[in-house]
This record gives C-alpha cells, structure tokens and sequence, in this order.
C-alpha cells in the first residue's frame, strides 16, 4: 500500500475514532441530563458536573503547564551547555540573557559510564513509579470496586521475620503495575525526550482525575459548617479536621507528586544531555543547570514541609498508645518531631533560594569559582535520619521504658479524650441511662395493662416469614420477595371501635427477570413485556392460622376484591383496607429492579396472572424519560448500549424510558456522597403522590442516609470505616412513579448543613413530609448496631475503669435453628418502664463479656416526638438477670421439651428455634421463644411451639395465648398442666460478684 494512502487511511480511522468518543460522551452526558431533569435534581447534577469538569481542567493545565515549562528550560539549559550563544534563551530570566557564557557550561565535577548508566535507569524507574502510582490512585478514587490482578511473593521464613519489625506480613505483587512500569522504563530509557512528554500528559491527566474525584470534599470546604467544638491538642474547631485537613493533604499529594516527577524528569534531561552515554562519560551539571535543581528541591522540600505539619494533626487518629488518637507519646514525642522536620524543611527551603541568589551574583564576577554545596548533602542527610528515627525508634523507645511503666498516669487525661469524643461522634452522650431493676411480681392484671405489648410479642421472624412467602405466595418463578420488614401500622380493632398499633412484617413481590424460563428470555420481553412487580405481603408478627402458617392481611395475587377506591387483585382483609389505603400496588422501582425497561409501546405489559390468564397494563406514572422521537432514541441505544431500541417497530410517539430502577442505585446516582443503609423498607401510605389519572399511589420504600466522617478527632471508629456517624436524611421513594426525596432529620449535624448549603434544592426539612409517612419513620437498625458495639466499650466513662477494661460487655448469643449466632436488635411494641402508652422501639440487650447473664438493654425510640432518643437501662450487678444464652441452656435441658424437639427432629424434618425474645413488661422480663418446625425440602416453616420463660418457669404451648396463661395462671381448668409447667429450677450460675438466683 503506497505511504499517502496508508497515513490519509490512519487519518481517516482516527477522525472516525474520535467521532465515536465524542458521540458516546455526548450521549452520556445527554442521559444524564434527561435523567436528572425528570427526577427533578438536574441543578444539583450541574453543580457536581461543572465542579468536576472545572477541578480537572484546572488540576491538568497548572500541572501540565508546570511540567512543560520546567522540561523546557531543562531543554534550553542542555542545548546552552553545548553552545551557548546559539540557542534561544526565551525561557530564562532577563537578567540571566546579559549573563556571561560560562554560566552555561558545564562545571569539572562529571562522571563516567559506569556510575551514569545505573543512574540513568534508576531516574529513569523512578518517573514510571510515580506515574504508575498515580494513575493507580487516580483509579482507586474513581473505581474502587476494580481489583487489579496480583499474586502474593513467597517469601523464606528470615525474610518473614524481617518483614515483622516493618509491621508486614505478605508482599503483594501487582502484574499490571509491574508491566507498566517495565513498558514505561523502557520507552524513557530510549526516548527519554518524546516519552517525558507524554507522561507528563499522563501525570497531568491523573492528577486532574484525582482532585475531580473528590469534589463533594472541595465544596465542603468552601461550605464548611462549624461544629461548635474545638479539639484538645491545637485548639481548632473539628470543622477543620472534617472539612478543611482532607484538602490540604490533597493539595499536598498532588503539589509532592507533580514536584517529583518534574525533579526527576529534568535531572534525566540533563544527565542524557551531550550525548554522554553515547559518550560513556557525563561532563557535569552547568551552573544554570544547578540552579534549575536547586528551584525545584526547594519547592519540593516546601511540599515535605507541609508534609510534617499536617502530619501533626493526623495524629489525633493515632492507634500507639492503649486509646485511640494522640496519646502521651505522640504528643511528647512525635508533635515536637514533626513540627522541627517541618521547620527544618521550610529551612532548607529558604536556604536554596538563598543559595540560587548567591550563586548567581559570585558568577557574574568569577564562573569557575562557584562551589558545590556539601553542606546541603549532609543537611539532607540529617533531615533523612532524623525522620527515619522520629517514626519508628525514639518513639518505641518512649513508650517502652518511659510510658509503659506508669501507663495510666501519663495516658489518663488522653484517655479521657478517647471517650468523651467517641461519645460524642457516635451520639452515645445523648445516651439517658436508668437502673431496671427486675421484680419478678407480673400478674395476669399486668399482662392485661399491657395486653398491647402482649398482642405484638413477635414470632414470626423475617426469616421464617420469607421462607413461607417463597412457597406460598411467589406464584409465579419471576416474581421474588427480596426481603421483609418489620413495620407498625394503625388498623381498626377486630372488635369494638377504635384503632391500634400492630406490629407487622410486610415483604414487596418483585419482578426478578432471572427467573423468566431461558427460552422466554428475550428482548422484548426483558425491556417492553415484564416490567414490573405486583404487590406485597402483609402478616402480623404474633398470628398463626390452623396448621401453624402465617396469618396474612394482604396475600395472593390475581383476586377479584373490589372495595373503597381503586379496585386491587390482592386478597386484602376487611380490617385493612378500612385502615390502610392499597390502590394498585404496581412495583416499577424496587430492591432488585435492575432492568431497563421501556412503557408505552404497542406492547402490553404483564401486570400478574389471574388464573389461565395474564392482565395487562400500561403504564401511566409520572416517571420515565420520552425517547418517541428518533435522535433521543439514538442517545439512548448509544448510552445502553442497546441498538435494538432503534430497530424495534414496537415504539410510539408516548414511548418513555425507565432506568436506574433499583432504588439504592437511585439514590446513590442523585446523592453519592450520603452512606446509605443496607436495608430500606417499604412502607403502604398516603404519600399525596398521584399518576397522571390523578388516581393515589400508596407504595413508596424509605431509606436512611448517614453522614459520616473519619476525621473526628480522638473518636474510635472500632471496626468501621468511619469515626463520626449520623442519621440525617430520610429518604422516600415513590415505587410507582420513581420520584425520590430527601428530607433533613437531624438537623443539627454539621456535614448535612454544610451540604443543604451547597445544594439547597436537594434537601427538604422533615416537617414537609406527609404525615401518613413520617408515622412509618423507624430508628434504623445500622446505626443502632453500630452504636450498640461502640457502646460495649465506651459505656465506661471513668478513666480507670476503661484503662483496665473492667466492666466490658458483649452482645448475647442465641441459638437460631442449630447454629449459635449474635443477637440482633429487634423491633417491638412495648411500654417502657418510664412512658405512659405503647410505642415502638428497637432494643438490644448486652451481657458482661466473661458472663452470659444480661448487664443491661439500650432502646431506641421511634415514635412521634420521641424519635432518636435513646435509652439505657442498666441491671443491678448484684443481682442475676438471665441471659439468652442461659436460657436457651434451661430449655434445651428440660427433659419434656428435648425430647419434644428430638421427635421432631427425625429424617425428613426438623425443629427450628427462632429469636429468643426478652421483652421488658412493667419491672419485669418476659422470654419467649418461637419453635418453627420445617421439611428438609421444599421447606415451609410452622409455627408448632412457643416457649415461655418466667421466674425460673418454663412452659411450652400451642399458642402465645395458652403458654401465657398457664404459667400466670397455673388454677386455670386447662389440660396437661403437669406436662408442660415445669417446676422452678435452683441453679446457682454465678454473676460478676459471685451472687446467684435470688
């Protein structure tokens, strides 16, 4: 092929090339727009847009700008060493082109071959480390669910050893790393002029990417919200370590990263200058040449300079000492080491611009005079030293033979620090702590005082419930119950007049295309046929039906049940739907909606079977995105990837497009710099949200949002990544029509003001949304668990105690079917022992961690104007209170019920106990324990059993009602009594101080 074809061919395949990525750039940014716009948030998309689009252009031009130009003069100072009256010194100073032509040449002190060659390719590795490194951070930020292949280096048990006083265990090789930055070497090592280029472009780039990852802290900056509290140790308002510390160690990173590369790049540039290993000698550094170098190691020495003083503040989150953040040692030792090397540095600095000014003028008098500096070897030198011992030896050192010794003394105030500010990050000071003394004197009339805590005692767990939906009430293999929770609503009394609280477990029946048979599985009917889900489950968490199965208020599906408002093909109760408003309970965005579909086609959409038969719908929510014109429906097959959206005939002019349909992808897309929980819940309400019929929609999922910090000073983050927690948005999303809202519900947290500030379109305040909703709110389970196991620790408060771990509590274990397993929190009905009515709470009971007897409970309220606050109730020590693990124990040792639950547990089926309850009533504790019994296949838990614990009792009955009974009222007229009471039991199980059962 002639050479003018081939190069105008390659012209032709890269204008195409580029023409696709601008196209596909242009659709993603088109979708996001259209998508941003119908939710509503495309001001907060453009402020995020423009925010990282501006960082990166500003990042890559200062930082290519800074490179080039200092590669440029490199290049220029190399040519004038050769002939320094011919090449032009545009780049220099004024005053340097009047200097004299020995300024340019090279000075006496060079070297041969064979110390240039090993310094050549060291320079040479060292610019593809630190382009490697970057450009891996650069994907960390941006990707960080991407792992890149590596392999572990086997290693002989000396150089294990070795590798322990380093703190390291195994040596990971990365194999892409690694490939890179042999390619990289090698392209500098023979092109060292073309290739510096380019990686200064790659550099750029990745430090562009870098800052651009992290806009949402940038803005936070410059949006800061004070706290209102300062730290111990500097004095500052912990504003500055949440806001403001997270972009100077940015700065720092990038202002280090760029000054390496441009020192080792230049230096390159002259030691390849002359043709010197051609040569196989290098004649030496010019004067001018040494001054470049000199202006850059003092800009970088100003880097390690900022480098020292931020380090002074990181270590309020030092682990050294017994507590977390600084502690004797750090502030006796490291704080003074790190702000002299940081001094020091800002010396030297200072210094090399002195030197450069210095150099210059004894220049102009006499060139060959100018001396090299050995005083700047050797200061480098001592500040190398000095910051190796400062890590790692003096302070060992110190807290070996000074600290340690007489720990308590020196770390008390610092110790003090730890809990009081880990306290406050994790919420646990709003903590209000009360004695519970239990008395052991419930009656039958207590019972009927609290017959609502009674009538909510839960046995049915999620578990169980979910199992039993999977059989009974999935229908069909492509719908899928995903999760269930447990909720309250208010529902009309059964008998009389009025309303009640119930506590229930309601469970969304999802569209799941993966079950759709293989041979179904098309593209019509993945995108335009199954597009939604249909309905849910609704059980009371304390009813069973004859045969030991879940009673349902809601269940089944295809059900002609026509009542007040719209009609539904559920099979609903007469008591809900007076008390709770269902409509049609269509699910188009859901937990495992991962599909994109398409509404308004010539295609009918399966709404559920109904008997021999399928009905059908069309959507009419006000969600979606139009694409019934031809260009939008370009972007779109572009965006998904899927050009069948061109070529479908099956498109009308109303056509929209739904995506992004999973609700935690939905969130995440609008707010990601929110920590979400694991689990949102739906809830059935009146939200005053409609279709474009004006007709209600009632399903809408809430989900918890958290702000969250790992710069809260001296606050332990234990096993978390965080060290500062709160929850402050309430999220609502609409199942039908997909609008999603957000809605402030602590505001008095700094990081959500700081954000209300930089979008104030996306927040709204609580007292906005509806009512029927705001009854649903709950206190989440995640950030009650997280508070629960920092509780275990920090519920010691005084120095001493904490120091020698004295009074450390566990969260209790239960036995769930066979397997031994934490407690969860759990949610009940119930009054506490300080409150006037009912309401609902998530509790969770601790023991002492060398006991198995309970120490104490914490509650979290959810209702009304009680939401978030939080109670303790502690045990008297001296006083045994059962745990669940004792309990579980006198169960499984009671004769009658063991050998109950080894028939049970014969081939073919098997006997499940479910959550051990400890449920408070009065100044007393009541435990009971559900007992499923399920097949080993096909299986369909039953509820057979509920066990009963008081004062040393233990009965076993059919029913809640029963069990209850017989062991308040032992004179009642009922049958086998002797069988199933089970006479006190007299074990002594010791308590922290020796006291048994009183």
């Amino acid at each position: 092929m002639p050479r003018a074809l081939s190069r105008k061919l390659y012209r032709v395949v890269l204008q195409l090339l580029g023409l696709w990525l601008a196209f596909d750039v242009i659709s993603r940014l088109a979708a996001e727009f259209f998508w941003f716009g119908e939710i509503g948030y495309l001001s907060t998309w453009g402020t995020r847009l423009a925010t990282q689009i501006g960082l990166w252009i500003f990042s890559f031009l200062i930082t290519l700008i800074f490179l080039l130009f200092n590669l440029r003069v490199a290049k220029n100072a190399k040519s004038l060493s050769r002939n320094p009256s011919f090449v032009s010194k545009r780049f220099l100073p004024r005053r340097w082109k009047k200097a004299k032509p020995e300024i340019f040449t090279t000075s006496k002190y060079g070297f041969t071959l064979r110390l240039l060659l090993p310094v050549v390719i060291v320079l040479s590795l060292l610019a593809g480390i630190i382009v490697v490194y970057y450009g891996q951070e650069a994907l960390r930020v941006w990707y960080p669910q991407i792992q890149l292949p590596s392999f572990t280096l086997q290693l002989t048990t000396t150089w294990k050893l070795v590798l322990q006083l380093f703190d390291l265990q195994d040596i990971f090789v990365p194999i892409l790393q690694l490939i890179l930055l042999l390619g990289l070497t090698i392209a500098i090592l023979i092109y060292p002029h073309y290739y510096l280029k380019i990686t200064s472009f790659l550099i750029s780039s990745f430090i562009g990417f870098i800052v651009s990852a992290n806009w949402n802290k940038i803005l936070e900056y410059f949006n800061a919200t004070n706290f209102g509290r300062t730290d111990n140790l500097f004095s500052r308002d912990i504003s500055f370590y949440v806001f403001s510390l997270p972009i100077w160690e940015l700065l720092d990173f990038c202002f280090i990263g760029a000054l390496s590369y441009s020192l080792v790049a230049v230096t390159l540039t002259y030691l390849r200058s002359a043709d010197a290993i051609s040569e196989g000698r290098f004649a030496g550094f010019s004067l001018l040449q040494r001054l470049h170098i000199n202006a850059l190691v003092s800009l970088f020495m100003l880097g390690i300079a900022l480098r020292y003083w931020l380090l002074r503040y990181k270590l309020l989150y030092s682990n050294r000492g017994i507590n977390y953040g600084a502690s004797y040692t750090d502030i006796t030792v490291e704080l003074p080491i790190y702000t002299g090397l940081s001094i020091f540095a800002i010396v030297m600095s200072i210094y090399l611009v002195w030197r450069i000014i210095l150099l210059f003028r004894v220049s102009q008098i006499n060139p060959e005079s100018v001396p090299h500096a050995r005083q700047l070897v050797y200061a480098i030198g001592l500040f190398l030293i000095v910051a190796t011992i400062s890590s790692k030896v003096l302070p060992a050192v110190v807290q070996q033979f000074i600290v340690k010794p007489n720990e308590l003394v020196r770390e008390r105030p610092f110790i003090r620090r730890t809990i009081e500010l880990t306290r406050k990050a994790f919420n646990l000071d709003s903590i209000e702590v009360k004695t519970f003394d239990p008395q052991g004197k419930l009656t039958l009339k207590d019972l009927q005082e609290n017959d609502l805590t009674i009538s909510n005692i839960r046995l049915w767990d999620t578990r169980p419930l979910l199992q039993t939906n999977r059989q009974l009430q999935q229908i069909r293999p492509y719908y899928k119950f995903p999760d269930a929770d447990i909720d309250r609503y208010t529902l009309t009394k059964e008998k009389g007049t009025g309303s009640e609280k119930q506590q229930t477990i309601i469970a969304a029946r999802e569209m799941d295309y993966s079950g759709v048979p293989q041979q179904a599985k098309t593209w019509v009917n993945e995108h335009l046929f199954y597009t939604h889900g249909y309905g849910f489950t609704l059980s009371p968490v304390n009813e069973v039906i004859p045969g030991g199965l879940p009673k349902y208020y809601v269940k089944d599906i295809g059900v002609e049940n026509k009542g007040k408002g719209t009609p539904s093909s559920l099979q609903i109760a007469k008591r809900i739907r007076a008390s709770i408003p269902i409509g049609q309970p269509r699910i188009y965005y859901g937990e495992i909606a991962d599909t994109y579909v398409m509404t308004g086609t010539k295609t009918q959409e399966f709404d559920y079977p109904k008997g021999n038969e399928n009905a059908y719908n069309v959507y009419d929510g006000r969600g979606g995105i139009p694409i019934g014109s031809m260009w939008r429906r370009l972007l779109f097959a572009q965006y998904l990837k899927d050009w069948q959206m061109l070529f479908t005939r099956s498109f009308k002019p109303e056509t929209k497009l739904l995506f992004r349909r999973n609700i935690k992808e939905r969130v995440k897309a609008i707010a990601p710099f929110l920590h979400y929980d694991k689990n949102p819940y739906l809830v059935v309400a009146d939200g005053n949200a409609t279709n474009k019929k004006g007709e209600g929609t009632y399903l809408y999922w809430v989900l918890d949002a958290y702000t969250v910090s790992d710069r809260y000073p001296y606050s332990d983050p234990g096993q978390n990544d965080f060290n500062y927690i709160r929850n402050s948005v309430k999220v609502i999303i609409d199942a039908y029509n997909g609008t999603v809202d957000f809605y402030i519900a602590d505001d008095t947290d700094p990081i959500i003001n700081t954000f209300k500030a930089i979008f104030p379109n996306l927040l709204k305040p609580l007292s906005s949304m509806p009512v029927p909703l705001k009854a649903h709110l709950r206190y989440p389970v995640d950030l009650f668990s997280i508070q629960s196991e920092r509780l275990l620790e920090y519920h010691m408060t005084q120095e001493q105690v904490f120091y020698n771990r004295e009074d450390l509590w566990k969260i209790p274990k239960e036995v769930y079917g066979t397997e031994a397993r934490p407690v969860k929190p759990y949610y009940l009905i119930m009054k506490l022992p300080t409150a006037k009515n009912e309401e609902f709470i998530l509790m969770q009971p601790f023991t002492p961690t060398q006991r198995e007897n309970l120490i104490a409970w914490l509650a979290a309220r959810s209702d009304g104007r009680q939401y978030g606050k939080l109670l303790l109730y502690e045990f008297p020590k001296q006083k045994l209170v059962y745990g669940q693990k004792q309990i579980e124990a006198l169960i499984n040792q009671n004769p009658e019920i063991s050998r109950q639950i080894t028939l049970w547990n014969r081939e073919g089926s098997r006997a499940i106990q479910g959550n051990l309850l400890v449920i408070p009533i009065e100044e007393s504790l009541l435990y009971v324990e559900p007992l499923y019994l399920e097949a080993e296949k096909n299986s369909l838990p039953t509820l057979i059993r509920v066990i009963i614990f008081y004062q040393n009792k233990i009965v076993m009955e059919e029913s809640l009602e029963k069990a209850i009974e017989k062991i308040f009222d032992p004179e009642s007229n009922t049958t086998d009594l002797k069988e199933n009471i089970i006479p006190p039991i007299n074990i002594a199980i010791p308590t922290i101080d020796g006291a048994g059962p009183e």
